[in-house]
């Protein structure tokens, strides 16, 4: 690489190892592919494995109180325990605000 002479309104650059900037551009080309390929996929299967989750503690939830999977009481009760869940994600969302 170059230098720039003294006094010059530049920075001044200093050469840089070959093995620096491979190092650098492969962590570069790395946080690219996390970002770019593999995010997107990491994500779907956070996002099922958190739905299956709210499923099984549903199931569990529901028949605790007697409440069998495919009945009419346990359908109820799952809508009901979904508006729980879908206020108390409002309410995190206004603390996060600082709205309460």
């Amino acid at each position: 690489m170059s230098h720039v002479r003294v006094g010059s309104p530049f920075a001044i650059v200093q050469s840089v190892s070959p093995v620096a900037f491979v190092l650098t551009a492969a962590m570069v080309a790395y946080g690219l592919y996390t970002v770019f390929v593999s995010g997107p996929a990491m994500r779907a299967v956070a996002a099922e494995r958190l739905s299956q989750a709210i499923a099984d503690e549903t199931k569990v939830f529901c028949e605790k109180f007697g409440m069998r999977a495919g009945t009419a009481e346990f359908l109820k009760c799952s809508d009901e325990l979904a508006a729980v869940r879908h206020n108390q994600t409002e309410r995190d969302h206004a603390a996060d605000q600082g709205i309460i």
